[in-house]
């Protein structure tokens, strides 16, 4: 049975203060309500001034609209070759990296953190696309796939390293587990 607190899109119902309306949208805690004189509200789900005129079920194949937007968020990221946004750690922004030569006679050199760390964003970026590329390929058998893959994490292995620059662990270089690398 549908009560007030499980109504599907398209659900009738009557507002003691906003009239008739039609749910449009189920957000959360809130449903989007379309009111015919009032308009579009966002009404609490468990509002008690609601009387349900006529209920529709919502689907159990529904998803959210974060869900959705998450998953698109997914696709456009495995398949684009436009770069996400990745933050540095706090601790390095406005840092530098000195390369001191062996050699007294030979002058250091002075990179700033983020410069370089924005490198390594875009080999990490750039190795994600060639995997990708790899999978897609359909000249390749799949044990040069697979191949080509171990190759692939065992570079992402060696990288790990960099991982202290980066301010999430999601955003980091993950190599074979248990490896040697």
């Amino acid at each position: 049975m549908t009560n007030a607190d499980n109504l599907g899109i398209g659900s009738r119902v009557k507002h003691s203060d906003y009239g008739l309306g039609v749910v449009v949208n189920s957000k959360g805690l809130h449903y989007q309500i379309s009111f015919v004189e009032e308009g579009i509200k966002d009404v609490h789900r468990f509002e008690h001034h609601m009387e349900i005129i006529e209920a529709v079920e919502t689907p159990d194949d529904l998803i959210s609209s974060l869900e959705m937007e998450r998953t698109l968020i997914g696709i456009l990221k495995r398949w684009s070759e436009i770069p996400e946004h990745v933050s540095l750690a706090g601790k390095w922004t406005g840092g530098k990296m000195l390369l001191q030569p062996g050699d007294k006679n030979m002058a250091a050199k002075e990179i700033p953190i983020d410069a370089f760390f924005h490198k390594i964003v875009m080999l990490r970026d750039r190795l994600r696309v060639l995997e990708q590329r790899i999978n897609a390929h359909d000249k390749l058998s799949d044990e040069d796939k697979v191949n080509m893959q171990q190759y692939i994490t065992r570079i992402y292995g060696s990288l790990t390293t960099f991982n202290v620059l980066f301010k999430f662990p999601h955003d980091q270089f993950v190599g074979e587990k248990g490896g040697k690398e």
